[in-house]
């Protein structure tokens, strides 16, 4: 019997889930990546193919702020966060959220909760 691996395993749900989600100019897409180290977040209008909102915890703009912040779990709401505040500055309120194949815990929920502390409803 093969098993498939992890990556091959997360590709295959992500496909599944991209069938069923997409992005529009009214209301995009939030997607996560996660790293072991790292969180990511875009928002992304798949009508038009265009990133929107990009936000990472090695962003030059609020590295200060991951300085302070000891886990993933908190760096990823913070992701979360900033992605809202700076989906409001381009007026952007809702979007629809797209966990890129991972399961909505841990990491991915922290980066959603942040995301709607921040004011986007999904």
């Amino acid at each position: 019997m093969i098993t498939k691996s992890k990556v091959e395993h997360r590709s295959r749900l992500k496909r599944h889930i991209r069938l069923h989600l997409t992005g529009t100019a009214a209301r995009p897409r939030l997607t996560v990546f996660r790293s072991l180290r790292n969180v990511y977040a875009q928002i992304v209008d798949d009508s038009t193919g265009t990133t929107l909102v990009s936000v990472s915890n090695l962003s030059k703009e609020s590295r200060e702020q991951f300085k302070e912040l000891k886990g993933q779990m908190a760096k990823a709401k913070l992701v979360g966060k900033l992605a809202a505040q700076k989906a409001r500055e381009k007026s952007i309120t809702s979007v629809v959220f797209d966990r890129n194949g991972y399961l909505y815990h841990g990491v991915v929920k922290a980066m959603a909760d942040g995301a709607r502390e921040g004011g986007l409803t999904f």
